[in-house]
């Protein structure tokens, strides 16, 4: 079986012992960016053996590794799925239901579709389906863990290819995240259509961005 870091196969089991036969782990990535949209991911393993060793919290994971990782989870998993909910929705529901949004679309989007979902922190109210939320579950549950990183990368690249949009704001570096480099880079040239307005720290009105 593989040999997993934390993140293990115990709330699967105990979903699939209960009699649940697709048991999907659900995250998201880019709740706290200031730009850019939040992705969220749902994967889908048929047991533990086809875990690849080494899946965890994506942020625990170097980014060389987060990408080998991200290819084997997408070859091993019985079904993946993603979803994008972009910044002018973040500004118009919130980035919270923006979230569930995500997360609900992407579990949506399963083939086959899951029958029990195991979710990082979140509820997910509008969805039917039986569902458990861990918190800080993308380190605990090896489902949610390979979520998280698949979620990551593809949100990452999103952000890369939009460097070279906007290359004046640094996206590659920083994918979005409120740095210090990045806030200097509003401060400079305000806003770009990426940037979530709702969001403090995006609007600066007494440098004259509104």
């Amino acid at each position: 079986m593989a040999r997993l870091s934390l993140a293990n196969f115990d709330f699967e089991n105990k979903a699939k012992a209960d009699g649940f036969a697709v048991v999907a782990g659900v995250d998201e990535v880019g709740r706290g960016c200031l730009a850019g949209a939040v992705v969220a991911a749902a994967v889908v393993f048929e047991s533990e053996d086809h875990v690849p060793e080494g899946v965890n919290d994506s942020k625990q994971i170097p980014k060389d590794k987060r990408e080998e990782l991200a290819e084997l989870i997408k070859q091993r998993a019985l079904t993946f799925a993603f979803a994008e909910v972009d910044q002018s929705i973040v500004d118009k529901i919130n980035i919270l239901e923006a979230t569930r949004l995500a997360m609900i679309t992407a579990v949506g989007k399963l083939d086959p579709a899951a029958d029990f979902l195991l979710i990082d922190a979140v509820q997910l109210t509008a969805c039917p389906l039986p569902q458990r939320s861990i918190i800080k579950g993308d380190a605990a549950s090896a489902s949610i863990a390979a979520a998280s990183i698949i979620a990551k990368v593809h949100r990452d690249n999103v952000m890369a290819e939009f460097d070279l949009l906007y290359p004046q704001y640094g996206f590659a570096r920083h994918v979005g995240y409120g740095t210090p480099e990045h806030l200097d880079a509003l401060r400079l040239h305000g806003p770009c259509p990426l940037h979530r307005l709702s969001f403090r720290g995006v609007i600066q009105p007494e440098l004259g961005f509104e």
